[in-house]
């Protein structure tokens, strides 16, 4: 018995390969045709989907962050951004996975 099974409780992904594929397609091509405007919607779409197809010891997982919140953020950032000359990107991915965790949640 593995270190998964020590509780009775399992994790698994039940997300299938055609969703991810049209989900990631589906994010390109928001985000292309916008120019990258609506890039947090497209990741709100994708990173949802991955996060609420995802169980952790028997607990799935629930996303609730919004492309509306996210997108005040991405302003924010990008402002910072241009005014530091590049500097901030370089906070910009801890950002992000910081504000994807504070939106991840266990259902039960």
């Amino acid at each position: 018995m593995g270190p998964e099974r020590k509780f009775g409780r399992a994790s698994f992904f039940d997300g299938g390969l055609l969703a991810l594929i049209g989900w990631t397609i589906l994010g390109f091509l928001v985000t292309t045709l916008s120019i990258g405007i609506l890039y947090p919607w497209s990741l709100v779409m994708v990173y949802g989907w991955k996060i609420n197809h995802t169980v952790i010891d028997g607990h799935r997982m629930q996303f609730s962050g919004s492309a509306v919140a996210l997108f005040g953020n991405w302003i924010k950032w990008l402002f910072l951004i241009i005014i530091t000359l590049g500097i901030y990107s370089f906070w910009v991915g801890i950002k992000l996975e910081d504000w994807k965790a504070k939106n991840t949640s266990f259902v039960n």
